[in-house]
């Protein structure tokens, strides 16, 4: 499969400011076959460790010298290391976290040779274990499952990615293209973009199989929890992370989770659970202006899983067909489409900026309001609410416009992209006008451009 990152990885190896690269995202996203198929398309030799496997390995990078440590591993696998040649890759470092602080050697002594380390549980070990990154001495990469269009990339719909990629306002696309693409899009819902998944999808093309894929997956991040995580149990671990599909769309209330419970001990679960990247959280910002993160409301959380086909087998859709799925709506009430949505919006940033959620909430009696995600483009916030299905009412959507004084905001939904422009008057009768950018959940990938153009 074709991931999308490449291009910025191949940036990172020619670059003339090039600094040992630490790429983050969760187990199972396919970050070791990346770093493989990366040297492997570049024609460079690759000198991998992985450090969950054989721990013993980390033995050769005692030393604090770059120059020292080639040889020691020259000398233990009798092979000559070429730096402008060799790519060196340092996998499942969470095993040997201290291995990390090698890293700024690498920069500042050997520079020429490219470094790559990979890890699932680093946050968590950075978290509770007396180490720090190696600040400004190394660049990171945040990878997550395959997006939409990657998903098209893995089952050769050339034609159909090259329709989303260039698609503009004034272009009218053909109702039979739209339902394939959401026909294609509640695929994607049901299979997710992890890797595994998507492969025995495209080989297999068995709703069973993928359940089984799903079920496998879900076992080896449990598995995880009893490995790395000792200080809450695997039974709370469990716990939340079958209950955060429950909840999509939803605050995510601690003490609904379990009210035999704890809730600080639901609280420390989802955070290691967001740490190991197989959740995610949805902040409460108060979207008076941006960094969208500087006024953030911890009494108000919500949380999506890290792939909407895992949040699926835990929902333990079944489906006959794919096409059984008439309305996204009818799917937990829309939360799964939210799910897609907000996985989609974690892929629209550069590979080097790590993704963050963000929604506002409105508590006020009488006056409750909710929009779904906001997000930063350029300089200026926009709201962007989500509708599983063509309708919906929208007003959430007009109080946060009044009150915030915007010009445009996104509604994604099933239907055709639109633009139209909103007056209506709110509850006291005041007028409320901006521009509504409508789009198919299919075009998430270009949302951007969509609001430059």
């Amino acid at each position: 499969m074709q991931r999308t990152c490449m291009a910025f990885l191949k940036n990172w190896l020619v670059s003339s400011r090039r600094k040992p690269l630490v790429m983050r995202g969760a187990r199972q996203v396919g970050k070791t076959w990346i770093v493989r198929h990366l040297a492997e398309s570049e024609g460079m030799k690759l000198v991998e460790f992985n450090f969950e496997k054989t721990p013993a390995f980390a033995a050769l990078f005692e030393s604090n010298s770059p120059q020292e440590i080639i040889k020691r591993i020259e000398q233990r696998f009798s092979l000559k290391i070429d730096p402008k040649k060799t790519l060196l890759f340092l996998d499942e470092i969470q095993a040997k976290p201290e291995l990390l602080a090698k890293l700024r050697w690498f920069y500042e002594d050997m520079p020429e040779l490219p470094v790559v380390a990979a890890g699932s549980l680093l946050e968590f070990f950075l978290s509770t274990l007396p180490i720090s990154m190696p600040v400004g001495r190394v660049s990171y990469v945040y990878l997550e499952p395959l997006s939409f269009i990657e998903f098209l990339e893995a089952q050769k719909k050339e034609q159909l990615i090259d329709l989303i990629k260039t698609y503009a306002w004034n272009d009218e696309i053909n109702s039979v293209i739209h339902h394939e693409l959401m026909r294609l899009f509640k695929e994607y819902i049901y299979v997710g973009g992890l890797p595994e998944a998507v492969s025995s999808w495209i080989q297999e093309r068995s709703l069973d199989g993928i359940r089984d894929v799903h079920r496998d997956l879900l076992g080896s991040y449990r598995a995880d929890f009893s490995k790395y995580i000792k200080k809450i149990s695997s039974d709370t671990l469990n716990e939340v992370i079958d209950a955060i599909p429950l909840f999509l769309g939803k605050k995510f209330v601690y003490s609904h989770v379990d009210s035999t419970a704890n809730s600080q001990k639901i609280k420390e679960a989802l955070n290691l659970l967001c740490q190991a990247r197989v959740g995610h959280k949805v902040k409460c910002t108060a979207a008076n202006g941006v960094p969208l993160g500087a006024e953030i409301n911890s009494k108000f959380l919500k949380a999506i899983l890290l792939d909407v086909g895992l949040s699926s087998a835990v929902l333990d859709l079944k489906l006959s067909t794919l096409e059984d799925i008439n309305e996204l709506d009818m799917v937990n009430k829309g939360g799964i489409a939210e799910q897609a949505a907000g996985q989609l919006l974690r892929t629209i940033e550069p590979f080097n900026v790590e993704p963050a959620l963000y929604y506002w909430v409105r508590n006020e009696r009488g006056s409750d309001a909710e929009i779904d995600y906001v997000i930063q483009h350029t300089n200026r916030l926009v709201p962007i609410e989500v509708k599983a299905g063509n309708t919906g009412t929208l007003k959430s959507l007009h109080l946060f416009m009044k009150l915030k004084e915007l010009s445009t905001a996104i509604r994604i939904y099933s239907g055709q992209p639109r633009i139209d422009e909103v007056r209506v008057k709110d509850n006291q009768g005041n007028d409320v006008s901006y521009q509504l950018r409508s789009i198919p959940f299919y075009l998430i990938s270009e949302i951007h451009r969509l609001l430059s153009d």
